[in-house]
This record gives C-alpha cells, sequence and structure tokens, in this order.
C-alpha cells in the first residue's frame, strides 16, 4: 500500500469517503461531518499510520485534505 492509498484510507475511516471524492474540495467548509471531533480521528491516525507526532499547529491547521498533505509533506512523509 502506498502512502497515498494510506493516507486516503484515514478519510475513509473517519468519513467512510472514497478515494475520488479526496480533493482540493474536501474540507471542514464543504463537509458537513467535519467536526473537532472527527479532525482529531484523523490526526489520530496520521500519527498511527505515518508513526508522527504532529505539533498543535499543524493539528489546528489540519482542516482539509490537502492540509492534511502538506503537514505531511513537511514532516518528510512523500504521497
Amino acid at each position: 500500500m502506498t502512502n497515498l492509498e494510506k493516507y486516503n484510507d484515514i478519510f475513509a475511516q473517519v468519513f467512510s469517503a472514497k478515494a475520488e471524492d479526496l480533493g482540493d474540495n474536501y474540507s471542514k467548509e464543504t463537509v458537513p461531518a467535519w467536526d473537532s471531533v472527527h479532525q482529531l480521528n484523523i490526526i489520530s491516525l496520521m500519527e498511527e499510520t505515518f508513526d508522527l507526532m504532529l505539533d498543535p499547529e499543524d493539528i489546528m491547521a489540519c482542516t482539509s485534505y490537502n492540509a492534511g498533505k502538506e503537514i505531511l509533506a513537511k514532516n518528510g512523509i512523500e504521497l
């Protein structure tokens, strides 16, 4: 499984999202179910899946699919 597939799987687990649904427009503004609990679930799964410990700033900034990808890139994870 590639890192991108792992990342997409996180959104599938949290939101039951399909890979084709994910992209530029997948964010807390466009996904009604996206709340603080879901955001923390995303963070938790990202940390577990990619063996990371994210900074509080990154946790707060993870408000979209693309923001999560940028956070992973900043931490040396290539998708």
